[in-house]
């Protein structure tokens, strides 16, 4: 183990308050409280096969300082410029955004940010829609209930496991009526693309995986793109890391996490559901749980 990963899994002397202290260490993690270029400037080049991230939104939340637009677009290129540098050959990045919304006008985050990512000539492979049912109700607009996941990759040859995160076909047993495939399945065995539009609950107060961040990642979100754009044993950067949920999906399906955090509170809790999930307790939505299930309750 080299001595810069030793120090990031060192005992760290802070704990949420009412939490009996443990070790903040795992042997494939690393993650610190530090800001994100710092961070990310500690780590050598071409070593990060998933970069994946939800930036904030600059909208005023609880943990960030609103600045003007235009000095967050330099903040997040400065970011963006470090996670090419990190990016792996066949590595990918997935940044995650919604809207910055300013005296009630709608600015797509997206579309703002799309061009400095090409300017390191990236390629864009999908603009993935997260859609959900819950969100602030708007009185002067149509209430917000989708997000976007940009995925961009260095060049065509990138990794893209497609089978490791097919969903059920609506007609399992369809067979092909004509023609010299009459009478076998129609549809792969093994299930269906997901598409581009992926419809997952976000975590709110009655989300099993709800903690006191206030815009957490859901950790089947991020494990779609752990399991599609990774392998066993690559290593998975978050420099937004939030509460922890991207590390939970990386070391929940056997890859290396990393990640950093300006909010030590928010650490000390990553901390504490890494080490559930080292126990078996961490609750966590299953990534092809059906929003509703009609069959059920």
């Amino acid at each position: 183990m080299s001595s810069d990963h030793a120090l990031a899994l060192r005992s760290d002397r802070y704990a949420p308050a009412g939490r009996v202290c443990r070790l903040r260490r795992d042997a494939e993690a690393t993650i610190r409280c530090e800001s994100n270029l710092t961070f990310m400037r500690s780590l050598p080049d071409a070593s990060m096969s998933l970069i994946v991230t939800s930036p904030p939104y600059n909208i005023g939340k609880s943990y960030e300082k609103r600045t003007a637009l235009d000095t967050y677009v330099e903040d997040q290129a400065d970011c963006i410029a470090e996670a090419v540098r990190l990016l792996t050959p066949k590595g990918s990045i997935c940044w995650q955004v919604g809207n910055h919304v300013d005296s009630g006008e709608v600015f797509p985050l997206d579309i703002i940010l799309y061009p400095l990512f090409k300017n390191h000539g990236l390629q864009l492979r999908n603009r993935i829609v997260w859609t959900f049912g819950h969100g602030l109700h708007c009185q002067k607009r149509f209430s917000g209930r989708h997000e976007t996941i940009l995925w961009f990759t260095k060049s065509e040859e990138h990794t893209f496991n497609l089978d490791a995160v097919r969903i059920p076909v609506k007609y399992p047993n369809k067979k092909h009526f004509k023609g010299p495939q009459k009478g076998k399945l129609s549809s792969n065995p093994l299930g269906k693309n997901p598409s581009d539009v992926w419809d997952i609950p976000n975590v709110k107060s009655n989300h099993v995986e709800k903690t006191e961040h206030p815009c957490q990642f859901p950790v089947g979100l991020v494990e779609r793109l752990v399991l599609a754009l990774t392998n066993q044993g690559d290593s998975v950067l978050d420099p937004y890391l939030g509460v922890g949920s991207a590390a939970i999906a990386a070391l929940k399906n056997g890859r290396h996490a990393y990640g950093c955090d300006l909010e030590q509170h928010y650490i000390d809790i990553a901390w504490e559901r890494i080490h559930e999930l080292r126990a078996n307790k961490l609750r966590t939505r299953p990534m092809d749980k059906p929003v509703y299930d009609p069959r059920g309750r």
